[in-house]
């Protein structure tokens, strides 16, 4: 892409936004234009910029005109990587054509775009020929297969053959409405498996084609996988750039760690073997295999210090065997390989690959060992911590930008910026800029912690945090989102409450139906509840009188058993560090703030959220969670919110449904009055004799007291707001494996034989994209963890 002559300095920034802006129908905001500056200048300057950009600022447009504008200048794309495929549908779909309309007057020439995904998510057409064997026994293509979803997957694979004939792209995400993990593998493959060059159809390869098309664009927009592993693996994927912009990237630790785990399951070596058999002697690597398994079954869960010497002879058989044979079916010529051969080679490569990996006991890598009735026993690898890596790959040799809603925690840049190998000897120089949301909070929303109740213990929900639900819902009327930390806690507070409100006031729940559907239920009615956990806490944008209260249950901090956790914060400790609030609190701190951004999406929404736990002003590392949420009025007087509430809603405006902008906000003097007066137009006055109770409250460090004015919101409290993620109904799922569920708002219409619908596995694919275990999964979706993995193992996660 050469470059565009009439877009020079002679065209400022300034008038290409505000045609963007009107385009979207939106009006001129002071955050977006500061950001749109800062990103213009990096590019310019070759400097790294992290930017925190509130709800409500319009960071895409922000982000994605001067990139535009820096393709153009200088005959290269500019990489745009999100975390979830959300985003990506957003700003392919609906952003960037926009754009492009708005700024081709201006600049001469419709700016281009192109969307890069992995392999896996485009039909394979050496495949579709039979080129490839099955992946599993039990498909439709398999001899013999008897299995009780094999009718459903026969239809699936039937409208993928019809669809692959009418297809321009391939693109598994333009298949509507989509089909299971598992009949979409029987059509695609991994890179690994791909014959690449020598593919007798490389000419037709869907893959090929939109990689080849991307060279040619102004921005390509992929994910945080893929971006990763084409800078670790130096793949070229993606075409030659000098620039990368990263948003979600709150997300890009998690996402990057996922990436590069690995794993080695008695399973993984019988099915390699079982592959390579027709082309070597693979006995003893299926002996090795079975030996694998009586030495993990043995192994105590959990983290490894060091492998045990048993544990180490099974993989080191392995290793040796598995060289072996990756030796013996390299073909002499690279024409003689074809697809069978290929999916030996990579079932083998993998296995050979792991286990040299697990015996290396490189510096940062944490293996662990799990158990399940039904995989078995595994042996797991991953890194402790990815930061030299993002730094030296993703950072090294290109201009990149990181934005967010919640890059600042505890009211500095620091703590993600240490994840991401910002810090610290050797770190390139970067600058961090918090422009801020266009939302006055302090005037919008009342942040309430229930000093009263006793701090959550193991054994769920205690009776009076449910007496507390009750009494909050029935106060605002309904119009409550509820946040849980595990889904067994979200059910049984939806049981509880149904039991209580009968026909009053709906409670649904997640994983009732698709969340597209309970979104919009929710959104429709405003007497309606939804719980939840996981997608709820940052995935749902629900603006308007039908989410006015916002109930958090609990400080989500991680499991303390989770290998990668345990071992971030003994390695910080060892160093004298403070590993709890370097990785646990962080971790607490950045779902807080994506949990309580759900309240307030736009300038009119009022409401109040509630915390159902006490440390959050009781304990040491209060002020640090405290100064990572948005600056809403805080408070512990209880009689003060059900009073706030009740008037919200008695003076609510009808909800706004899902999918309609929301209401234009009033001319009204609200900015001008104090905090202690906010809610007078919208919830009645708050007297000053009412807020004696502030004086108390410490939503600071314990040093910093609690003086201060009763009416002055605490100085402590920074601009600081949550996440937003920007389409309203779902989350994506995980890197190559992205893919949307069906749009379907019946329930139960794709809900395969053991209970799993679409939404159960969105839900599942997040969890696992966050770094959670089997167990913590199957306490998320009140499964048994039999259940959780096989379902993991079916959706190839």
């Amino acid at each position: 892409m050469p470059p565009t002559p009439s877009t020079s300095a002679s065209t400022s920034i300034d008038s290409l936004m505000a045609a963007a802006v009107a385009a979207v129908g939106g009006t001129p905001r002071p955050g977006q234009q500061r950001m749109t500056e800062a990103v213009a200048k990096a590019f310019d300057e070759g400097n790294h910029l992290l930017v925190q950009a509130g709800t409500g600022t319009g960071k895409s447009l922000a982000y994605l005109v001067p990139s535009i504008v820096h393709a153009q200048q200088t005959g290269k794309p500019v990489i745009v990587a999100t975390a979830t495929l959300a985003l990506q549908n957003q700003i392919v779909g609906r952003d960037l054509p926009v754009i492009a309309d708005a700024l081709r007057p201006v600049l001469g020439r419709r700016p281009t775009y192109g969307l890069v995904k992995g392999r896996r998510n485009y039909l394979c057409q050496h495949k579709l020929v039979g080129g490839y064997p099955a992946d599993d026994e039990d498909s439709l293509f398999g001899v013999g297969a008897v299995d009780q979803q094999l009718g459903r997957l026969e239809k699936e694979i039937v409208r993928l053959r019809e669809w692959a004939d009418e297809t321009d792209t391939g693109d598994r995400d333009d298949l509507v409405p989509g089909v299971s993990e598992r009949a979409w593998r029987q059509v695609s493959v991994s890179a690994h498996e791909c014959l690449g060059s020598t593919c007798p159809m490389v000419s037709e390869c869907f893959v090929e084609k939109a990689r080849a098309e991307a060279k040619d664009v102004d921005v390509v927009v992929t994910n945080h996988s893929f971006m990763a592993i084409d800078s670790f693996e130096g793949r070229q994927m993606l075409p030659e750039h000098d620039a990368l912009v990263v948003d979600e990237a709150h997300e890009l630790v998690d996402r990057v760690t996922s990436t590069i785990t690995d794993e080695l399951t008695p399973g993984m070596v019988s099915a390699a073997a079982k592959k390579a058999g027709r082309y070597a002697d693979t006995h003893e690597l299926a002996e090795t295999g079975v030996f694998l398994g009586s030495v993990l079954d043995q192994a105590t869960e959990g983290r490894l210090l060091g492998l045990p010497d048993n544990l180490a002879l099974a993989v080191q058989r392995i290793r040796d065997a598995a060289r072996g044979i990756a030796s013996d079916i390299k073909p002499d010529k690279p024409a003689d390989n074809d697809g069978p051969r290929q999916m030996a080679r990579a079932a083998v490569d993998e296995v050979l690959e792991n286990a040299e990996r697990l015996l290396e006991e490189r510096e940062l890598d944490v293996a662990w060992v799990s158990h399940s009735e039904y995989r078995g026993s595994a042996l797991s690898v991953a890194p402790m911590s990815v930061a030299m890596l993002v730094r030296d790959k993703i950072f090294g040799d290109r201009t990149v930008v990181m934005t967010s809603a919640t890059l600042e925690l505890g009211g500095t840049f620091d703590s993600v910026a240490g994840t991401l190998g910002l810090r610290g000897e050797g770190s390139p120089s970067w600058e961090g800029l918090d422009v801020g949301s266009p939302f006055d909070y302090p005037q919008q929303a009342i942040a309430y912690v229930a000093k009263h109740l006793p701090p959550p213990g193991r054994d769920g929900t205690s009776q009076q945090a449910m007496d507390e639900i009750e009494t909050l819902i029935r106060a605002a009327g309904g119009r409550t989102l509820g946040l849980f930390s595990s889904m067994r806690a979200a059910k049984a507070a939806t049981e509880a409450m149904r039991e209580r409100f009968g026909d009053e006031f709906p409670v649904l729940c997640q994983g009732d139906d698709q969340m597209g559907t309970l979104v919009k239920a929710f959104a429709a009615d405003p007497r309606t509840c939804l719980f939840g956990t996981l997608t709820l806490w940052q995935g749902v944008d629900v603006p308007g009188s039908a989410c006015q209260l916002v109930i958090i249950d609990r400080i989500p901090f991680p499991r303390p058993d989770d290998p990668i956790t345990s071992a971030r914060s003994q390695a910080i400790a060892e160093r004298g560090g403070n590993g709890f609030m370097s990785v646990s609190a962080t971790h607490a701190a950045l779902r807080l703030a994506q949990g309580a951004g759900r309240l307030v999406r736009r300038s009119t929404d009022r409401g109040v959220v509630a915390f159902l736990d006490n440390r959050m002003i009781t304990a040491r590392y209060a002020g640090f969670l405290q100064r990572s949420l948005p600056p809403f009025w805080p408070t512990t007087d209880r009689e003060l919110v059900l009073r706030a509430l009740k008037r919200l809603d008695e003076t609510a405006a009808p909800p706004t449904p899902v999918g309609r902008p929301a209401p234009a906000a009033p001319k009204s003097t609200v900015a001008q009055q104090n905090p202690a007066e906010r809610f007078d137009a919208a919830a009645g006055r708050i007297s000053t004799e009412s807020t004696g109770s502030y004086d108390a409250l410490e939503f600071a460090d314990e040093s910093a007291g609690a003086s201060g004015a009763a009416n002055a919101v605490p100085d402590e409290v920074p601009d600081e707001v949550p996440d937003a993620t920007e389409t309203p109904e779902r989350t994506a799922a995980l890197g190559e494996q992205d893919h949307p569920a069906p749009p379907v708002d019946e329930p139960g219409e794709h809900t395969d034989a053991s209970g799993w619908s679409a939404e159960d596995d969105e839900e599942l694919t997040d969890g696992v994209s966050l770094g959670l275990d089997p167990d913590e999964l199957a306490d998320h979706l009140d499964r048994p963890v039999e259940q959780v993995r096989v379902r993991i193992a079916e959706l190839g996660l």
